[in-house]
């Protein structure tokens, strides 16, 4: 039994039968999404560890957006309202963070050198 069209299939789905469709392809694309997104913490995490102190290096906002974006086009494909919304903003946040990072200038303690890898909060 074919379940009926979401709300954004019944609006664009005329243009974009392919986004709707079920697919293998579709699977790994989201998956790739949540990977991405979930790899950041696991990222900041081990960098944390090797400092000995938080830091949140600039690759966290890359797979933040990154991520987000993946996920909210599997959000549209899978056509479920609380998921899309809660992937909305997300990316705007993110890009806004990537934008920040590109103006600010990695702090260097005295002595040091900088390291290009992360940057503290």
């Amino acid at each position: 039994m074919d379940n009926p069209p979401g709300m954004i299939q019944q609006l664009i789905g005329g243009h974009f039968d392919w986004l709707f469709r079920e697919s293998l392809y579709w699977t790994a694309f989201g998956l790739i999404g949540n990977v991405l997104f979930g790899l950041r913490f696991f990222v900041q995490w081990l960098l944390s560890e090797k400092h000995q102190r938080l830091v949140v290096p600039p690759i966290f906002w890359h797979l933040s957006f990154w991520g987000s974006i993946i996920c909210l086009i599997y959000a549209v494909h899978i056509d479920k309202l609380p998921v899309i919304l809660g992937y909305f903003f997300l990316p705007v946040i993110y890009a806004r963070n990537l934008r920040l990072l590109r103006k600010t200038k990695p702090e260097v303690p005295a002595g040091r050198e900088a390291d290009k890898s992360t940057r503290p909060i």
